[in-house]
């Protein structure tokens, strides 16, 4: 049996509990969404910030279909066989941003190892037709682990962020993801960083990584390029995923972020509920104002 799943269950602590929300944005998020006939990773993902998130006018877009080729054992999001990627997403997700007035877009994908180029045109198309209907709106893309000509055709549409999750330490890599290597992975970073665009990644803790090994990959994935870095904690979707291995203590998180930013990170959100497109314009925001501050520019 996988050591993922030796320990038993552990109670939720106080600190990861939500609230149902709720209001008149939540209903529009939701509207435009259904009236699209798109997918967000707010859903597939069940992600616990989905009430804030959708309350405040904001939702994470999921485009080429919402069912993976691919089935990571931390994922709720549907694995099987795909429908042919829908020619009109990318104007309906342009439009939907623009009917929702997004100042900061996060677009993320299923992985489509089914298709000849794994979905890579239908990101360019997506982020031109954003841009071209939204063109002040900065677009965050989560990619996954393209490289080399399928990686730059996704570029070549100008993204603003461009994310890639490590998702994990190396050692538990193979037992949380399914295909993706943590080298892979670091290569996409490092290929992403080369351009010159703002690199991120996300990672998750209580998979039962140890301390040492999550700053190393905090400290590698500095290394590869990336400046924006989300720390949240793994929570299991239903009895299908891996076990919850423990719960991490908000001061751990607080103590991830301070080395991060002693690394050199330009931001680091790091708490038991962020998410790696969680409160991404603020985090964006914040990023900029640190920036200007250490130029000396207020402007």
């Amino acid at each position: 049996m996988n050591d993922l799943h030796n320990k038993p269950k552990l109670r939720k602590p106080r600190w990861l509990y939500t609230k149902i929300e709720g209001g008149e944005r939540y209903g529009l998020v939701e509207s435009t969404i259904e009236q699209g006939g798109l997918h967000t990773i707010c859903t597939s993902g069940q992600c616990p910030n989905k009430g804030h998130c959708w309350k405040n006018g904001t939702a994470t877009f999921m485009i080429l279909g919402d069912r993976c080729t691919r089935a990571c054992r931390f994922c709720a999001t549907q694995t099987g066989h795909p429908l042919p990627p829908d020619e009109q997403e990318p104007i309906k997700i342009a439009r939907a941003v623009k009917a929702m007035n997004l100042k900061h877009a996060v677009i993320t994908s299923v992985d489509r190892d089914d298709l000849p180029d794994k979905g890579a045109a239908q990101w360019a198309k997506t982020i031109s037709e954003t841009r071209n209907l939204c063109p002040d709106t900065i677009i965050e893309i989560l990619i996954p682990d393209y490289r080399g000509e399928l990686l730059q055709m996704a570029l070549a549409a100008k993204p603003d962020i461009v994310a890639h999750n490590l998702e994990t330490v190396e050692r538990l890599t193979p037992s949380v993801r399914s295909k993706a290597t943590y080298q892979n992975s670091m290569e996409v970073l490092k290929e992403i960083a080369a351009t010159g665009v703002m690199t991120k990644t996300g990672i998750m803790v209580g998979l039962g990584e140890t301390q040492d090994a999550e700053l190393t990959t905090i400290h590698e994935a500095y290394l590869a390029g990336c400046r924006m870095l989300t720390i949240g904690q793994y929570l299991q979707p239903s009895s299908k995923q891996l076990d919850v291995q423990e719960y991490v203590h908000p001061d751990i998180f607080a103590l991830y972020k301070a080395k991060a930013l002693e690394m050199g990170f330009a931001n680091v959100e790091s708490a038991p509920l962020v998410r790696s497109s969680y409160m991404a314009e603020e985090s964006y925001v914040r990023m900029m104002i640190r920036r200007r501050a250490k130029t000396g520019n207020l402007l």
